[in-house]
């Protein structure tokens, strides 16, 4: 069994806390205080998971029409866990880009795995390539 890093947890934790926003709306402190105690989250990396689940969701409309052009459905269509997944790895693509692209791809394909529908992984893999292209495009080419 391999572990999880600090990270993978909370992309994990905040992915939850992005999926339960969806559905409700509540506040995102309400969210990630629901998520203090959690099993698990004193592994994660606290700060990774604070910036990431406040920031998409402070900034869930410009990151919805960051991923519209790639998406062949409103966005209001995915499922809110494909949704969730989307806004977090966009939001990483486009605020931490010392994390390598591959790696945030990566990461939501394992995540779309695991919380996901069936093929959930292969959309998110294919929305997040075409966006790679145009929010990372000096890193793509570099990869070249």
């Amino acid at each position: 069994m391999t572990t999880k890093s600090a990270r993978r947890r909370s992309r994990e934790f905040a992915l939850q806390g992005l999926y339960a926003w969806l559905v409700s709306r509540s506040d995102a402190g309400a969210i990630a205080a629901q998520f203090a105690d959690a099993q698990g989250m004193a592994r994660a990396d606290q700060s990774f998971f604070t910036q990431l689940l406040d920031g998409a969701i402070r900034q869930a409309t410009e990151l919805d029409a960051a991923m519209q052009p790639a998406i062949d459905r409103p966005v209001s269509e995915l499922s809110p866990v494909e949704h969730a997944i989307l806004l977090l790895a966009v939001f990483e693509l486009m605020n931490f880009p010392e994390v390598p692209y591959r790696v945030v791809i990566n990461e939501a394909v394992e995540l779309a795995k695991s919380f996901g529908g069936t093929d959930g992984h292969k959309y998110v893999n294919g929305v997040l390539d075409k966006l790679a292209k145009s929010l990372r495009p000096h890193d793509v080419a570099a990869q070249k």
